[in-house]
């Protein structure tokens, strides 16, 4: 709900600076839709959307100290590399009205990770995923590189749709899917959810299944109280590295998932230029 009223002053920044809701067809289609398509109030509304998942995303892959923090700033990053090398196409102006943006946002981040670093001394939680996913939505749509910014989201994208059994209800779902600290160890470990097996849906019982046959799911079977139940890891790619890796340390594993967030960003400049070209026979920037 937040996100949502919060895009509003922006999406009306929009109508009153461009208004512009044409989206250009992609080479293959362009003999049946014409070169480009008017969305018209459509083309609003996956603006708010986008707004509400750049926060949220960021919000879901959280949890461990240094997380929030140091992925919003390798995104934040990417983006202004993007805009920099874009600075000498045809929308200059756009790339310097998000520069404006994401430069000092850069520096506070990066403030605010050297103390969010473990051990961590600032808890960084909603508000500043708000902010984050807020800033970003913006200098995106008003920049007009809104899909190039989901190509920076790549580690999100996938925990969303990993997550989406539990985040959907089809599989319970506890309040927090943290993982498991292990105090003799000084580790953590992947966190798990059990419950009767005759409560799972019909779905629910589908996905566990073909989950945990190709491997992307921890799940043990075993009596509650006499009760035939389920034991799974939560779905989120920070368990699901656990279950493949086992327990590790938690500097470890925020290590391991901002690399994994680097490479997603060298894969999205990769994919970025040739994939515009293939789709579209030219690139703009």
């Amino acid at each position: 709900l937040l996100p949502s009223m919060a895009s509003l002053p922006m999406l009306m920044v929009y109508y009153v600076t461009e208004n512009r809701t044409e989206i250009v067809v992609p080479l293959l289609l362009r003999g049946f839709l014409g070169t480009s398509v008017q969305l018209g109030f459509l083309y609003y509304v996956y603006m708010g959307l986008l707004a509400v998942f750049a926060t949220n995303a960021i919000n879901i892959l959280a949890g461990i100290n240094g997380l929030e923090v140091g992925q919003s700033l390798i995104i934040a990053v990417s983006v202004m590399v993007f805009n920099l090398t874009s600075l000498s196409g045809l929308s200059r102006s756009y790339h310097e009205f998000s520069l404006y943006f994401i430069l000092p946002y850069i520096g506070t981040t990066t403030a605010l990770l050297a103390h969010n670093w473990y051990p961590s001394k600032v808890f960084a939680g909603d508000t500043f995923c708000y902010f984050s996913g807020m800033t970003f939505a913006v200098v995106s749509i008003l920049g007009h590189f809104s899909k190039t910014l989901l190509l920076f989201f790549i580690p999100q994208i996938l925990n969303f749709l990993y997550s989406l059994p539990q985040l959907f209800h089809i599989l319970p779902c506890p309040r927090h899917r943290l993982p498991k600290y292990i105090k003799e160890d000084d580790k953590v470990t992947m966190s798990t959810t059990c419950v009767p097996w005759m409560e799972v849906k019909p779905l629910g019982k589908l996905i566990v299944n073909i989950l945990s046959k190709f491997g992307f799911l921890y799940t043990e079977r075993k009596l509650v109280n006499g009760v035939d139940s389920v034991v799974y890891n939560n779905l989120t790619i920070i368990n699901l590295i656990l279950k493949f890796h086992g327990p590790m340390h938690e500097q470890s594993l925020t290590l391991v998932l901002l690399v994994i967030q680097f490479i997603c960003s060298i894969i999205a400049f990769m994919v970025r230029y040739p994939l515009a070209h293939a789709l579209f026979g030219e690139i703009v920037v």
